[in-house]
């Protein structure tokens, strides 16, 4: 998808094209929820994360607790 928004008459067609026909009153909204997750998305993408180990990596039993504040 390009960086430009998603139409109503978009959202209705990929939705089509998945198997999830809209109600016409709902392609607004599915564009719009659409765009923002795409903007999230975008935020995401620009982040980085250098050497950050993946999740899995991660042992909460192999922590260290400090009660220092």
């Amino acid at each position: 998808m390009s960086s430009a928004e998603l139409t109503p008459a978009e959202a209705a067609r990929w939705a089509a094209r998945a198997g999830l026909p809209l109600p016409a009153d709902r392609h607004a909204v599915v564009a719009a929820t659409a765009d923002h997750i795409h903007s999230v998305v975008a935020v995401l993408r620009e982040l980085d994360l250098g050497d950050t180990p993946p999740a899995l990596a991660y042992r909460a039993e192999q922590e260290t607790h400090d009660a220092a504040v």
